[in-house]
Formats: C-alpha cells, sequence, structure tokens
C-alpha cells in the first residue's frame, strides 16, 4: 500500500493546525490512504508546537510526526527538514492556514496514479479552480505576477506560485536540493526546475481561500524578491 506524507511547515498557525489536522485526518481516513503528517514548526511564539503535541496525542506518533526547528529558517530548508524525516513515497506539500483543502487530495492522487506524473500542482487559474477571499487589488497583484512569469518563463504550468502539491519523495528531493530562491519565489523555481529536469507535471483545479485566522505573511519585502527571483530564472534557465 503506498503511503503519503504530507509536510505541514507551521509558524503562528495555533488556531488553524487542529482543523488543518483534523480534516486531514478525516479525508485520508475515508480514502483508507496511509498516511503520516509532517509538522515543520519554525519557533513559533504563539505556541503551535504545544497545539502540535497535543494533536500528537489525540491522533497518534505515527500519524503526527514532530520536527520543530529553533526558528524561522526559510521555506525551502523546512521541506529539506521534512523530506529527511518522511516514510512516505509520496509527499504534499500544502499550507497549514487552512486555505488548501483537503478534499482535493484525492483528485491528487488519482491524477498522479493515472498519467504517473512526477509531480501534481493545485492551479487557481484554470478549469474550476479560484480564490476566495481576496480584494481586488490582490487579486489582481496574483494574476499579473503569474502572467509575467508566463511570458518569461513559459513553465507550462498555469499557477507557479502555488504551494499545494504533490511529489514522489524522490523528485521533491531532488528538486528542493536544486533550488536557490527563498520565500515565495521558491515555489515557482520548483516548477520551473522540474522542466528543466524533464519531470511530468500534472494540475488539479483547486479552490483557495484566504486565510481565516492569523495574518497573511506576503508584504512589501515578497513582491520585491518575487520581482528579483523571476529575473534571475529568466536569465538563467
Amino acid at each position: 500500500m503506498k503511503k503519503y506524507s504530507v509536510l505541514l511547515p507551521t509558524y503562528n498557525e495555533r488556531e488553524n493546525l487542529p482543523l488543518i489536522v483534523w480534516l486531514l485526518v478525516k479525508y485520508f481516513a475515508e480514502s483508507k490512504i496511509d498516511y503520516e503528517i509532517i509538522v515543520i514548526d519554525d519557533g513559533s511564539p504563539d505556541g503551535t508546537l504545544d497545539v502540535a503535541k497535543q494533536l500528537q496525542k489525540i491522533y497518534g506518533a505515527d500519524k503526527i510526526v514532530l520536527r520543530p526547528r529553533e526558528k524561522k529558517l526559510g521555506l525551502g530548508t523546512a521541506y529539506i527538514h521534512g523530506i529527511k524525516h518522511a516514510t512516505g513515497d509520496y509527499i504534499f506539500i500544502m499550507d497549514a492556514d487552512l486555505s488548501h483543502h483537503p478534499k482535493f487530495i484525492a483528485e491528487f492522487i488519482k491524477l498522479q496514479q493515472d498519467n504517473d506524473y512526477d509531480v501534481v500542482s493545485g492551479t487557481r487559474y484554470t478549469g474550476n479552480g479560484g480564490v476566495y477571499g481576496w480584494d481586488l487589488k490582490r487579486k489582481l497583484v496574483s494574476r499579473v505576477a503569474n502572467y509575467i512569469a508566463q511570458v518569461l518563463l513559459r513553465p507550462n504550468a498555469s499557477d507557479l506560485t502555488g504551494s499545494f502539491r504533490l511529489y514522489k519523495k524522490d523528485v521533491l528531493d531532488k528538486l528542493v536540493h536544486s533550488c536557490v530562491s527563498k520565500g515565495y519565489v521558491f515555489q515557482m523555481e520548483m516548477i520551473i526546475r522540474a522542466r528543466q529536469f524533464g519531470y511530468t507535471v500534472g494540475e488539479v483545479p483547486i479552490s483557495f481561500v484566504d486565510r481565516v485566522y492569523g495574518e497573511s505573511k506576503l508584504g512589501g519585502n515578497e513582491v520585491i524578491g518575487y520581482l528579483k527571483g523571476l529575473l534571475y530564472l529568466f536569465a538563467t534557465t
């Protein structure tokens, strides 16, 4: 039986973590899928790790695996850290803030199995995909950023900055070690490197919902970093 590991990097997600874990457990159990959820907390001052420990008591240490770090060290290193401890054949990456609903997991798995894709990426920009809870300005920024990336990089994927994806374990390991970007550019570089290495990429339309609890990590510095990263990838790939 194939096993799926979910990497959940967290920082100040004490309100969201119980909900996303409950939903993940629910959908995996209903689908009779073997799984583990690896929580990688980066020293959250709000007590996220304490909540994670309570969840581990409820669901079991074999299902809720805690691999905390002392401070924020970046998304890429969080994935590298998580992969080291993952025992699944396939790895899901997703946000812990409820913007990615686990109800789409079955579609990811079916598409991957039917086509033997190396990567299956959730997309907000094709089919029934969409974004809910954003104001017009943020939707416009997202669309423009994605459009510029499409024109410059021609990635053969419709959503470059999304972070709800399913990878074969060895593929994810190679990609994260090949990427140099940080912040929000990291997810984009993952898809570009996948194209470079000749990996196959499938897409599942998803509904992205803005966080209910906590604050978005997206700010002005991330936007500037995105543009710099975009130009770097254009110049080097």
